[in-house]
């Protein structure tokens, strides 16, 4: 089976690891206690076996085989659908790897559905069962904070890593590397999908936050807090997710600072690019300007020096005593003017 873990705990405690899916309800009711599932990539049938087992709805089973799903939150009558979309830095290829978290919630049980390597769930189950019991004795609402503060805390190094790779770019944008601009591309890709991921997460804590109160107004555990009448611990979880929920903003607003940054560096990677390219059709005019002068230079004496190279009998000039030097004066003079008339233009 695609399960790699599967407990059962009762206040906190973990009191069971069923062998068997089968004997997973049978026990979490024996128990009165709570069942959380761990699958990783699993089949059809798997995933399938764990639905029957639970009543999870078709439709919410549908969409996790599917896949590429947005983050989002979905209900379904005793149960909901929370689909999240982690992510992790690979620093080996300067690349962000995203992966989808489908999580199933209902009143006993927690399923959780990885198709990646991220986020680390284990550490999650680790650090609630050591550091947590009484945050874990909350049941399944418990779960779910914890796993979306998990994921949320993953996002960090991504941004991180995006950080460092815009930073590269302003280096490189001014260093003439021909490359900047699909880099520059490939990042703002991988920015939009990191937006897409996290910008519907204030939203899902918002409707998290208001299912611990049993639909009730956020305001309205507020008020009861106040009155000493709300529970502590729906209070004490309220608040973590309220940490969570401040934390999401964050990361979004520096990823949206990416993206703005990023649509600024491209336009002026194609300015830059313009640019180069106008200082070198610049350049290339003066040097054009340079073999086009000396050419003409060059013609002057070579258009005499062939005229009078014809020697046809009736060229008058070929009999004077004068007309060798007058010739060769003829094409030194021409060479001359046009070097000055050049030179003044600034073609030379």
């Amino acid at each position: 089976m695609a399960i790699i873990d599967n407990g059962i705990y009762v206040n906190g405690q973990r009191v069971q690891d069923p062998a068997e899916l089968g004997h997973t309800v049978q026990r979490m009711r024996e128990h009165s206690g709570m069942a959380w599932l761990g699958l990783y990539r699993p089949s059809e049938e798997e995933l399938q076996a764990v639905a029957d087992e639970l009543g999870l709805h078709a439709l919410a089973v549908e969409d996790t085989l599917k896949g590429h799903q947005r983050a989002k939150l979905d209900h379904y009558g005793d149960h909901s659908l929370l689909v999240l979309r982690p992510a992790r830095y690979l620093d080996d290829v300067e690349k962000v790897e995203f992966g989808e978290l489908h999580v199933y919630i209902g009143e006993d049980f927690v399923v959780t559905v990885r198709h990646a390597e991220s986020p680390d769930l284990a550490k999650v189950r680790h650090r609630m069962e050591q550091e947590e019991p009484d945050l874990l004795a909350l049941g399944p609402r418990a779960v779910l904070y914890a796993v979306v503060d998990q994921v949320v805390d993953e996002y960090e190094p991504v941004v991180d890593g995006l950080s460092n790779d815009i930073d590269e770019i302003d280096d490189q944008l001014f260093s003439g590397n021909p490359d900047v601009s699909r880099r520059i591309y490939e990042l703002s890709r991988e920015v939009i999908e990191l937006q897409r991921a996290t910008l519907p997460l204030e939203r899902i804590l918002t409707v998290l936050r208001r299912d611990l109160g049993d639909g009730q107004p956020i305001e309205g555990i507020e008020r009861a807090a106040r009155r000493g009448t709300a529970d502590e611990g729906i209070l004490e979880l309220d608040h973590r997710m309220v940490d969570v929920q401040d934390h999401a903003i964050r990361v979004s607003e520096r990823i949206a600072s990416f993206r703005s940054l990023l649509a600024n560096a491209l336009s002026l990677s194609s300015t830059l690019v313009s640019q180069q390219a106008a200082e070198a059709g610049v350049a290339q005019n003066e040097q054009m300007k340079k073999i086009s002068s000396w050419a003409a230079i060059l013609f002057a004496p070579s258009l005499i020096g062939s005229v009078y190279g014809m020697n046809f009998e009736n060229m008058p000039e070929l009999a004077f005593p004068w007309g060798y030097p007058a010739a060769l004066v003829l094409m030194l003079g021409l060479s001359v003017g046009l070097y000055v008339v050049f030179k003044h233009n600034k073609w030379l």
